[in-house]
């Protein structure tokens, strides 16, 4: 169940001209510890960077923890690796085993969350993996994306799930990689007067934690319903909420990937605009960049800003975490954002228009939805993720 915690501070970052700058001075700040999580860590520029600041880190006595995902992060150099250990950054893979001829479910459970905590003084929670906003498919930058800078009394539940997973995943590999005992206690005074929560999925305790937020928060709204969100598949319950809240009223915007990034997810997902459309909820194709957000605000004040998606991979497989925000200023920051993301760089999906395509589009479009269900059942999660 979510925890709201009052007395936070809360910055939003969009894409990683902003993000990483902050990420580095915060890493050039640290005292004591680093943790640092990410899907993937290319060593492109921005790679490097954030390499040379963990560097430094480590060489001034912070225990710095990075966790990569093992399939994400599959391409890093062996010799990257070796300099970042011999500069006493403590390196782990989350489950590096990975076989193309399989889909067994645990092959499938991923660390797609993207967190960093410095010294339980500030965290960041949000959908940017290390690499450069100018490594895009056909070079199309930026990546639309964001992060959230948080300071406060939630730092003690971001510091604590990154804490333990890195201790989960040392002892399974049995490397001696201890969390450092914290000697003080920690700054975790107020520092604003957000509401806020973090908010995670894993495969055990947490599994429908973030989709559970959404739906409150959907059944709940009144007016306005703004979601953005790069792959976006939602199952049953979830399409049902927002039919049901355009039908009572609530004006409904998606902005959704406009441009062809992984074209099996892009097509099966236009499978289902046609019921959303039929029910009066605005769909919009991000077509300035690659739209790699996931974000949403509900009616001017609840907001979220995290790595889940709305697709199988994100609510049934991958470990997620989102930040939830109640704050009429936080919600209108983001919220100005996004309609000018909108009104910039996005085009409406004409109902009409929609309804009027050709036969093989349709033909790739369902055939596309048949193969991601077909790809889920051999998971053994079709049947759930339908009636989820």
């Amino acid at each position: 169940m979510m925890r709201l915690v009052s007395g936070n501070s809360l910055t939003l970052l969009r894409s990683g001209a902003e993000y990483f700058p902050a990420l580095e001075a915060a890493i050039d700040r640290a005292h004591r510890e680093i943790f640092l999580e990410s899907y993937i860590y290319e060593y492109d520029e921005t790679g490097q960077r954030v390499s040379e600041a963990l560097k430094r880190a480590a060489s001034r006595g912070v225990t710095v923890h990075l966790l990569l995902d093992g399939f994400g992060s599959r391409t890093l150099p062996e010799a990257v690796i070796d300099d970042l250990c011999a500069a006493r950054v403590q390196l782990l893979f989350y489950r590096r085993e990975i076989s193309p001829w399989t889909l067994k479910r645990h092959r499938l459970r991923r660390l797609h969350r993207k967190i960093a905590v410095i010294d339980t003084r500030i965290a960041f929670v949000g959908g940017i993996n290390v690499i450069d906003d100018m490594d895009a498919p056909g070079q199309i930058p930026p990546r639309f994306d964001y992060a959230v800078a948080v300071e406060g009394p939630l730092l003690a539940e971001i510091h604590q799930s990154a804490k333990q997973l890195w201790t989960q995943v040392a002892r399974l590999q049995l490397r001696r990689y201890p969390c450092r005992k914290q000697r003080n206690p920690l700054c975790l005074a107020p520092r604003g007067s957000i509401e806020a929560a973090f908010v995670r999925r894993d495969n055990i305790r947490h599994r429908h934690d973030i989709e559970n937020a959404y739906l409150d928060a959907i059944v709940a709204a009144r007016e306005e319903i703004i979601i953005a969100n790069a792959y976006f598949l939602p199952g049953r319950r979830f399409r049902q909420a927002l039919v049901q809240a355009a039908v009572r009223g609530v004006r409904v915007v998606l902005l959704l990937q406009g441009r062809v990034e992984y074209a099996l997810l892009h097509y099966a997902s236009r499978a289902l605009y046609g019921v959303l459309l039929d029910a009066g909820i605005e769909i919009y194709g991000y077509h300035k960049s690659f739209l790699h957000a996931k974000v949403a605000v509900i009616d001017r004040n609840w907001v979220t800003v995290g790595s889940s998606n709305i697709d199988p991979f994100s609510l049934m497989l991958a470990r997620e975490a989102n930040i939830v925000a109640l704050d009429n200023e936080f919600a209108a920051t983001l919220r100005e954002s996004l309609l000018q993301a909108v009104g910039e760089g996005a085009h409406q999906v004409a109902p009409e228009r929609w309804h009027q395509q050709p036969l093989y589009s349709r033909f790739l479009t369902w055939a596309s939805y048949g193969m991601v269900r077909f790809l889920m059942g051999v998971a053994g999660y079709a049947r759930r993720y339908e009636e989820s």
